[in-house]
């Protein structure tokens, strides 16, 4: 069902290579469509997104006011939650907004001793539009770590969009707008709701930013919409790469493969362990786990297609790997988790500890679960309060700074041959 692989393989590199390749590349029809529709958007606005809902949500709307909800409609949606759900929603935003209140960056300034003063300002966006699946592909967990950040950050304004298809609307994906603090809500989706939210309409307000995963149509829009507005990233399939000794547990590593395996068939779950005998009792609580999992189906063609358990000659040799690989989620099951942390320079998120399972990070441990995907953590980060502010330089220059600047100025914009840059430095010198 899964590959076994060796580094002790003359091909093992070229074969994980292989493994690892997701072909990311854009479908011509696709791409042809989403054109067609942001550009439609584009120039009529409204009408084109009325129609776009009729057609692919089979939704009769006559009026955009059709199309968005009434806060009252949000708050009923939280107070209608059985106690359970309402209280693990509360409890994970809690624990996600205690977390990123301590990435909020202030702004800084120091003077020199001329007098001169040079700093940052750090502002939030005015608005952002936050992109949310609808139907039954429903996250309430996604509504959250895109949203509360933004919160944190101070962000004016934030848009959702979510389709309902034939009326359909989650309730908890309205709760948790609601508990978020999400501002407004409108029920379309597809590319059309992103170039609503990227160029504007007669109702639907320009936001700065669109975060928030979608479908291929989606990413398609968020790609071309990019320049115009932010994005926050382009997600590839979800990843975890688990590094376990002989101590770890097989049902707990076996049920955490699962547990990225069952997203969709290109999800990717690798092991890598460098105890032949642990791999193989791995491998054993797959086949006993497998039939117990009401998505075995998904599991099965993921694990078989992109997953693999792989012996390493030890644990250094995996840290090597795990960093040519850059995961999504790094899962650390060993016995002395501390060292390989210290090693680790490239993963979205690193889980320490047998009793860190990547789903905690998902839903209520706090820290973000939009994470680079890949090979993308080699230079990118999870979504963060960072995604929702600004920074703006500051300059201010005292005379006597102006006399010591201004000649290092000039000798340089002499140089590259651009004498009115020059000039704006010397008239002050005189």
């Amino acid at each position: 069902m899964i590959r076994r692989l060796s580094t002790r393989e003359p091909e093992f590199l070229s074969t994980l290579d292989a493994l690892l390749h997701f072909d990311n590349g854009t479908d011509e029809a696709i791409e042809k469509t989403v054109a067609e529709i942001l550009a439609n958007v584009r120039t009529l606005g409204d009408a084109a997104v009325m129609d776009y809902t009729r057609r692919f949500d089979k939704l009769d709307v006559a009026s955009m006011v059709q199309l968005e909800l009434p806060k009252a409609e949000l708050q009923a949606a939280l107070d209608g939650l059985p106690t359970e759900q309402r209280q693990a929603l509360e409890a994970a935003a809690a624990r996600v907004t205690n977390y990123h209140e301590r990435q909020k960056a202030e702004s800084w300034s120091f003077t020199e001793a001329d007098g001169t003063r040079l700093g940052q300002k750090v502002t939030p966006l005015d608005r952002v539009g936050l992109y949310v699946p609808g139907g039954k592909a429903a996250y309430p967990s996604s509504v959250l770590m895109n949203a509360l950040p933004a919160k944190v950050a101070g962000v004016k304004e934030l848009i959702m969009v979510v389709p309902t298809p034939r009326g359909e609307k989650n309730a908890l994906v309205l709760a948790a707008a609601c508990l978020a603090g999400v501002d407004r809500v409108f029920t379309i989706g597809g590319a059309q709701a992103v170039a609503a939210l990227a160029y504007g309409t007669q109702t639907i307000p320009q936001v700065d930013k669109i975060v928030g995963p979608g479908n291929a149509y989606v990413a398609s829009a968020k790609r071309r919409v990019f320049g115009t507005v932010g994005i926050d990233m382009v997600a590839g399939p979800s990843e975890v790469l688990i590094i376990a000794d002989a101590t770890a547990n097989p049902d707990w590593v076996a049920i955490d493969l699962f547990a990225q395996a069952e997203h969709d068939e290109l999800a990717q779950s690798i092991l890598l362990c460098p105890d032949a005998a642990f791999i193989e009792r791995v491998a054993a609580s797959i086949e006993k786990l497998l039939p117990t999992q009401p998505r075995r189906e998904v599991i099965a063609a993921s694990l078989k297609g992109r997953g693999a358990l792989i012996h390493v000659s030890d644990l250094d040799e995996a840290c090597v790997i795990a960093n040519r690989i850059a995961p999504e989620h790094l899962e650390l099951s060993v016995a002395e988790p501390a060292p390989l942390v210290e090693k680790v320079r490239h993963a979205g998120a690193i889980f320490i500890g047998y009793y860190a399972s990547e789903s905690l990070g998902d839903y209520c441990a706090g820290p973000n679960h939009v994470l680079p995907t890949s090979r993308s953590a080699r230079f990118s980060s999870p979504l963060g309060v960072y995604d929702f502010q600004k920074r703006s330089s500051l300059i201010e220059v005292s005379a006597a700074g102006a006399k010591k600047l201004g000649p290092i100025a000039a000798t340089l914009a002499h140089g590259e041959g651009l004498t009115a840059h020059a000039n704006a430095a010397e008239f002050r010198l005189k």
